[in-house]
């Protein structure tokens, strides 16, 4: 049967302003329901040899404070630590860069801090030693950066109490998972949803969040933090972690195979100033 040209345009017109009222429900929905969380880290890459002080005066005293203002907390800020996992100890790793994560509760968080906090004017007072550092010696040599988004087995960040509290001796374990594509990416991510991230909160690992890499270098990847209250208390946990059943499982899953193509580990030490 042939449909009037009259009576198809407007149903055409119908369907697709359903369609499009519907897409703006869903999104509307997601953001008011605050989903999840998106992470800024950045590495700031720093010559050898190089004065860290410029920079971590601005961090503590106007990047950090200039966030919290603005409803951004939890930042972190670590430096890297050289781990012997055998005699349980550590020390500072040298001319390693600077590494600050930023939690932010909507990509708009994420937009306006990157666009707008430097030109804040209380910013520039604060951190007028590192933004107006001369030319001859510059405050860092780049800073890379990385823009995640929350899993869906984990979407806020998660600080356990002893980091709360600042126990000195608190590590963190930062994990870089790269895949050899974007479908084995997806897969990964979803072995941790399936099943890792509760087998770890389960062990004690105290995850701090778990990030799908959609923005910055080497993609496709995803990155995540655990962390314990000291090396020992930290390290403990994952020689519980390989043999267990549940991670065996997970790790023999047909679906599963083959998903991670080069797992790199940094071992950090917070800052005094740092939040997490």
């Amino acid at each position: 049967m042939k449909i009037p040209r009259r009576d198809f345009l407007k149903t055409s017109l119908a369907a697709s302003t359903a369609i499009a009222l519907a897409s703006r429900g869903v999104a509307a929905s997601a953001s008011a329901s605050g989903a999840r969380d998106y992470y800024e880290l950045r590495a700031y890459r720093l010559k050898p040899g190089a004065s860290t002080a410029g920079l971590e005066s601005y961090l503590a005293k106007a990047f950090i404070p200039a966030l919290n203002q603005r409803g951004v907390k939890n930042v972190g800020v670590f430096t890297e630590l050289e781990v012997d996992k055998k005699a349980v100890t550590s020390k500072p790793k040298a001319d390693t860069p600077l590494w600050v994560l930023v939690p932010h509760a909507s990509l708009e968080s994420f937009v306006s801090v990157s666009a707008e906090i430097n030109a804040d004017a209380i910013v520039q007072q604060a951190g007028a030693e590192y933004l107006n550092v001369p030319k001859a010696s510059p405050a860092f040599e780049r800073i890379d950066t990385w823009l995640y988004r929350a899993f869906d087995g984990m979407t806020r960040t998660e600080v356990p109490a002893f980091s709360k509290a600042k126990v000195p001796t608190r590590v963190f374990e930062m994990r870089d998972y790269e895949s050899h594509s974007e479908r084995a990416a997806l897969s990964k991510m979803a072995m941790f949803n399936n099943g890792e991230i509760s087998l770890m909160k389960d062990l004690g690992m105290s995850p701090v969040f778990f990030g799908q890499g959609i923005a910055g270098p080497n993609l496709p990847h995803l990155r995540y933090i655990t962390c314990g209250s000291d090396l020992a208390a930290h390290l403990a946990p994952w020689g519980k972690f390989g043999p267990d059943p549940r991670w065996v499982k997970l790790r023999d899953d047909p679906q599963y195979k083959d998903n991670t193509s080069k797992n790199t580990a940094r071992f950090l030490a917070p800052t005094a100033y740092s939040q997490i």
